[in-house]
C-alpha cells in the first residue's frame, strides 16, 4: 500500500479518489489551479498544491514537481487529462513514481490499433478478420477488402471515440470513404493512417473489466455497450442482459488464461460465475 499519492485530476474524479484514500489510510495530495482552489472537495486532501492557471492539469512538469516536493510514491491520474498519456506515464516511471494505471509500454501497444491486434493475436485472442498493419494507400485497402470480404470498416490506426471510421459495403465506395476517414483521423489524432476490419453487423458490444497491479490480475465481469451512436457508446449496463452464461464463461476463462499468474475472476452476485478462473497459483 502506498503511504502518499498525488491525484492528478479535479472535481468528481479527485473527490472519489480522496474518499478511497481516506478509507484505506493513504495520505492524498490534491493539485489545483487558480480557478479551482476554493472548490469544496479539496478540504478532503492531506495537502493541496496550486500548480498554475486553468490548463495546468495538463502541465506534466508542474504535476511531477508537485509529486516530488510532497514526497509522493505514486500518481493517480483518474480519467481524462493525462490518464491515457503514455509520455506522462513513462516520465512517472523514470522518476520512480508508480503511475496508477497501465504502464507506458501497455498504453503505446494499445494506442496503435494494428499493433494491438497483433498483441491480442499473439496472446491467443483472435481479433475480427482484418489487417494487422497500417494500409499504405487506397489501392492496398482495396486489395485487403477483397481478401477480408465486404462489408468492411475503415478505422484510424491511432483512433478512439468513433473518429476516423467509415463503413464500406463495396469497392465503389472505398476510395471516397478512405479520403474522408483519413482526413478525419489526421484532424483528430495528427495521424491519418488507416487499417480495416470486416464489419460485423447486428453484433453485441460486450466489454470485460480487468484490473491488474503488475502481480495480480482480476477479471471483474462484463458490461453491455451495444447502444451506440456514431460508434460512440451511449449506455453501459452491467451485468450483461440476455447473453448466455456459457458465452460469458468462455470469454472470461480465455481472458484469465492469458493473464499473468495468479489471476482470478470476481463474479458479482447477479453475474454468472465463470469457471476455471480460480487462483492459478
Amino acid at each position: 500500500m502506498f503511504r502518499r499519492i498525488l491525484i492528478a485530476n479535479r472535481g468528481e474524479v479527485a473527490a472519489r479518489v480522496l474518499r478511497t484514500c481516506r478509507r484505506l489510510g493513504v495520505q492524498a495530495v490534491a493539485v489545483t489551479t487558480t480557478a479551482d482552489r476554493d472548490l469544496s472537495y479539496l478540504a478532503g486532501a492531506d495537502e493541496v498544491v496550486e500548480i498554475g492557471g486553468p490548463r495546468a492539469y495538463l502541465d506534466q512538469d508542474a504535476i511531477l514537481d508537485a509529486a516530488r516536493r510532497t514526497r509522493c510514491a505514486a500518481v493517480h491520474p483518474g480519467w481524462g487529462f493525462l490518464a491515457e498519456n503514455a509520455t506522462f506515464a513513462a516520465r512517472c516511471e523514470a522518476l520512480g513514481l508508480t503511475f496508477i494505471g497501465p504502464t507506458s509500454a501497455t498504453m503505446r501497444a494499445m494506442a496503435d490499433k494494428a499493433r494491438a491486434r497483433r498483441t491480442m493475436r499473439a496472446l491467443g485472442l483472435p481479433p475480427v478478420p482484418g489487417t494487422d498493419r497500417a494500409l499504405p494507400d487506397v489501392d492496398a485497402a482495396l486489395r485487403a477488402a477483397e481478401e477480408v470480404g465486404y462489408p468492411v470498416l475503415l478505422k484510424a490506426l491511432a483512433g478512439g471515440g468513433g473518429r476516423g471510421m467509415r463503413a464500406v459495403r463495396g469497392p465503389a465506395e472505398l476510395r471516397e470513404a478512405w479520403t474522408a476517414a483519413s482526413a478525419e483521423a489526421q484532424s483528430a489524432f495528427g495521424d491519418g493512417s488507416l487499417y480495416l476490419e470486416h464489419l460485423v453487423e447486428h453484433a453485441r458490444h460486450v466489454e470485460f473489466q480487468v484490473l491488474g497491479d503488475g502481480r495480480h490480475v482480476v477479471v471483474l465481469g462484463a458490461r453491455e455497450c451495444s447502444v451506440q451512436r456514431r460508434h460512440q457508446k451511449l449506455v453501459e449496463e452491467a451485468p450483461v442482459p440476455g447473453l448466455a452464461a456459457d458465452a460469458l464463461r468462455v470469454l472470461a476463462e480465455r481472458i484469465a488464461r492469458q493473464a499473468p499468474a495468479p489471476s482470478r475472476c470476481w463474479p458479482r452476485a447477479s453475474t454468472p460465475t465463470p469457471t476455471g478462473c480460480g487462483s492459478s497459483r
